[in-house]
């Protein structure tokens, strides 16, 4: 059966229809905040101003992960300066080569009931065929403070 222009019109019709759909509504399979991260992460990758970037991204924070991203900020500068402050994904994080070494996800970033403190796969702590690579972080004591200051040191090495 020949092929009309009629039926090729309602078949590109249907095809925009679907890929409209699953790319801008709830079917994406991507929550509002995830959507929105992911929105961040490509204002981010046109951003030259690393840490002021993630001074800005601070300081919007809720009290409880403001007061933790800013100790952790401190302790991360301090105990690897060679690391670029930065932002990824809307988050503080700390970069080596572009890319992400450590990340500070708040809380209040997809609503979560604690903070975490966590590292990506160009972070140098592998340790055998397992190792930790996220923490849960409510409050920092001296003990976690020193705690992070190694596994930066680490990370970064």
């Amino acid at each position: 059966m020949p092929t009309t222009a009629t039926s090729n019109t309602r078949k590109t019709a249907t095809a925009t229809k679907a890929t409209t759909t699953r790319t801008a509504g709830s079917k994406s399979g991507f929550t509002a905040d995830e959507r929105a991260a992911m929105k961040e992460r490509a204002k981010e990758a046109k951003s030259a101003s690393g840490e002021q970037d993630l001074l800005d991204k601070i300081a919007e924070m809720p009290p409880e992960d403001r007061e933790l991203a800013e100790r952790l900020h401190e302790i991360i500068t301090k105990a690897a300066p060679q690391l670029e402050p930065s932002t990824w994904y809307g988050m503080p994080a700390y970069k080596r080569d572009g890319k992400a070494v450590a990340f500070f996800k708040p809380a209040s970033k997809f609503k979560a009931r604690y903070a975490t403190f966590e590292f990506n796969d160009s972070a140098k702590l592998d340790d055998g065929d397992m190792w930790p690579i996220g923490y849960a972080l409510r409050k920092l004591t001296p003990a976690l403070e020193k705690q992070i200051a190694t596994l930066v040191k680490k990370a970064a090495s």
